[in-house]
């Protein structure tokens, strides 16, 4: 009986998101005619993808999200390291509290506020212009590299600080303290100890940041402008011209990308420790 009531609601879920992935890698194998398309297993859409400007793309979108990844990581690791082993325990969770606060506020919405924030009008400019910095506005603000990485950090580091921190608050401080009392110092013990054993919630948190960059479509459209394309605005470019089997292909390569990150963390970390100081163990 509890095999069915447990079993039921599992399979139902698996449904539901397996079911979707294994339509869309059905359909990448389609062929499109005219404005439809009808069942085929031919690779065309493939290699429509890897080659020409669709490949430009897709190298453009794994450099953008892995740059960003590690920029995002080397912010909110060290916000991870203060709430975790600075901060007084009746303040952690308000703390990450704040941290949670921007995402009551649909993504779209913040990026346009950064879009209105960078724009030759904005606020921005208008005090670069007050304070002196500069004569006029300043336009490598909005519609650039760095309006995009500036939308993408923002948009998804502070959810990477919440893995790092349960990674780094799971770890026995009685493991410190036997480094201090072996003679080490502070930094050989973060790299020697608490680094390596906080590992699994970097790993986890590059993932997070990584798979949210690398299918970005709201944040490039709206910081970078209609010229900058990543794998999210390849999709919605294909879907736009009704070419379903390539948008589906696309998202095939997508996804599998990610599938193949999310095994290997799993193969390559315990989860049970990962998770271990939620379930309590």
């Amino acid at each position: 009986m509890r095999a069915v009531v447990l079993g039921l609601p599992l399979l139902l879920l698996f449904g539901l998101i397996l079911g979707p992935l294994m339509i869309t890698f059905i359909i990448s194998f389609w062929q499109k005619t005219g404005f439809t398309m009808k069942p085929a297993f031919i690779l065309g859409n493939y290699l429509d993808f890897f080659s020409g400007v669709r490949l430009q793309v897709l190298l453009r979108s794994l450099w953008v999200a892995v740059s960003a990844t590690v920029v995002m990581l080397l912010i909110a690791y060290p916000i991870a390291y203060l709430i975790a082993r600075r901060l007084r325990p009746a303040l952690v969770r308000p703390v990450l509290f704040l941290f949670a606060v921007p995402f009551l506020v649909n993504y779209v919405v913040r990026t346009f506020a950064w879009s209105d924030l960078l724009s030759r009008t904005g606020p921005i400019n208008s005090f670069l212009i007050w304070a002196g910095f500069t004569d006029g506005p300043v336009d490598w603000l909005l519609f650039s590299d760095f309006a995009v990485y500036l939308g993408l950090i923002t948009a998804y580091m502070p959810f990477m600080v919440f893995p790092v921190w349960l990674s780094l608050s799971g770890i026995d401080q009685r493991l410190v303290e036997a480094s201090w009392m072996l003679g080490e110092g502070p930094l050989a013990t973060f790299r020697r100890v608490v680094f390596p054993l906080s590992l699994p919630g970097v790993i986890a948190a590059a993932i997070f940041g990584f798979v949210g960059a690398f299918g970005e479509v709201a944040v490039s459209l709206i910081l970078g402008g209609t010229g900058y394309q990543l794998l999210g605005n390849a999709i919605q470019s294909a879907l736009n011209i009704l070419h379903y089997p390539l948008a589906a292909a696309i998202s095939s390569v997508a996804t599998i990308l990610m599938l193949v990150l999310i095994f290997t963390w799993a193969r390559l970390f315990d989860i049970r420790l990962f998770l271990g100081k939620i379930m309590g163990r």
